[in-house]
């Protein structure tokens, strides 16, 4: 088994009010506060890189499990909810995936996507380091296409 490291470079100046900037590989953004939690909402922030990894990484884990019922195009709408009193915690996330599927596909086949839909949540990395923590759900939609 071999391990990769990821590496990440941050700069924060300032308090609840500040801004910093975050830089790992092909991201580059800055950071801060979102406005909803009364930061200045400018950038990205915490609970948006926490959600875009966790639906990232269900979004790549389900395209290679529906893959093999042939379908290479998906969707996916995903929300997080985070309370904030009286200390910040993160609740839950839900997975929306879309799934368009060719009108001929056969019943069994449309099982075994939307098990995929559920399977990829639990598979997904960012998932099991969640596990225990939040709340992950999945909520697949999935719809022929017209021939």
């Amino acid at each position: 088994m071999s391990e990769h490291r990821f590496d990440l470079k941050a700069e924060w100046t300032g308090g609840l009010d500040g801004t910093g900037s975050i830089r790992a590989g092909n991201l580059d953004a800055p950071i801060s506060v979102p406005s909803q939690l009364d930061g200045p909402g400018i950038g990205t922030n915490p609970e948006e890189l926490l959600l875009g990894a966790a639906a990232t990484c269900y979004l790549i884990t389900l395209g290679m499990l529906v893959k093999r019922q042939g379908i290479t195009s998906l969707e996916l709408k995903s929300e997080i909810y985070v309370e904030n009193t009286p200390a910040m915690k993160v609740n839950r996330i839900i997975h929306r995936p879309y799934i368009s599927v060719p009108a001929h596909t056969l019943p069994d086949q449309l099982d075994k996507i939307s098990r995929a839909a559920y399977r990829a949540e639990q598979a997904c990395m960012i998932s099991k380091a969640l596990k225990g923590n939040v709340e992950v759900t999945v909520e697949p939609e999935i719809r022929s296409e017209l021939d």
